[in-house]
């Protein structure tokens, strides 16, 4: 890591910090929810410890080949002492600003497809402001019930990453009409095999109905929608792997910041909990992609779905007051 880079983050670290000891009205909001929590620590304990476990995350996040933002919101939830609205305006800060970071360097390469991401965008930003007002209209109904649902929709992610098979290079054999007038088509080189790789898409309809289901998802809870967009583009409208990779990581900048305007107009977006877990991730994937060469992902990324698994039913057991899992 070069010395400007290191400076660079040393900045936006300090900035983050003179920003939270600046906001009287965001600690406030915090000191709230840990109240709610029912923790005797001081709230400036929060910050730091905050800022270990998403660097953590951020380095188990890339080595599983997930967003961290499906990893953060069920973990932080449920065994943080915040508030799940708080911690779900965080989550989309959280995968937004790993879109945006992301987000250009794939365009150039001509990995994200503008026209691919462009419809599909569309339908997903739209309902994930539907979502976000969902969630919050269920959570200040009942924050247990919004708990139980995300432990049902974390266990469904699990689920869908165990049984999930992603396709290198799907077999398109015949647009659709729809496919072709949006232009969902392109080219890259894999710098990798050292060819040029043509693709195109189809069903059209069925994935872009499937993204309705995810932006309301996403916005509701919180979660960057990485875990479904890539398996819709790449298994259902047949999308190379890559690609649907890299348009998922783009997509994400557009759908997360409809969805985090939501949070932010309602005060759900924190600097006391949103700047030391953004640091703490994008840090942690700098040290993931270094690691990504000689730690074995099959094993790790086994180990990111038991987490999500013990995550969702302990989300489940909170908001139906079960008392099994403490």
């Amino acid at each position: 890591m070069s010395a400007a880079f290191r400076l660079a983050w040393r900045r936006a670290a300090a900035a983050g910090l003179i920003l939270v000891l600046a906001s009287p009205a965001a600690l406030g909001a915090a000191q709230e929810s840990v109240a709610d929590g029912g923790a005797a620590a001081p709230w400036w304990i929060w910050p730091p410890i905050l800022f270990v476990f998403c660097f953590v995350l951020g380095v188990v996040a890339v080595l599983a080949g997930v967003g961290g933002g499906v990893l953060y919101v069920p973990l932080v939830g449920g065994f943080f002492p915040f508030h799940i609205d708080f911690v779900r305006g965080a989550g989309l800060m959280v995968a937004l600003a790993g879109a945006l970071a992301a987000g250009p360097g794939l365009l150039r390469r001509n990995l994200a497809s503008l026209r691919l991401a462009m419809p599909v965008a569309l339908v997903a930003s739209t309902c994930a402001i539907f979502g976000a007002m969902l969630g919050l209209y269920l959570s200040a109904l009942d924050p247990l019930l919004v708990q139980a649902c995300l432990g049902f929709t974390i266990t469904g992610i699990g689920v869908l990453l165990l049984l999930s098979k992603n396709t290198e290079k799907p077999v398109v054999s015949k647009q659709d009409a729809m496919s072709l007038a949006f232009g969902l088509s392109g080219a890259y080189f894999d710098v990798g095999m050292r060819e040029r790789v043509e693709w195109k898409t189809h069903r059209t309809l069925l994935g872009l109905a499937l993204f309705i289901v995810i932006g309301v998802l996403a916005g509701m809870f919180g979660l960057g929608a990485g875990w479904a967009n890539v398996p819709v583009l790449n298994l259902v409208m047949g999308a190379p792997i890559k690609v649907s990779v890299a348009t998922s990581k783009f997509l994400l900048s557009i759908t997360d910041t409809s969805a985090a305007w939501i949070y932010m107009n309602r005060g759900c977006v924190i600097p006391l909990i949103a700047v030391p877990s953004i640091v703490g991730l994008m840090l942690g994937s700098l040290v993931g992609v270094r690691l990504l060469s000689v730690v074995k992902p099959r094993l790790i990324r086994r180990m990111v779905i038991l987490v999500l698994f013990f995550a969702g039913l302990r989300a489940i057991d909170r908001g139906l007051s079960l008392g099994l899992l403490g």
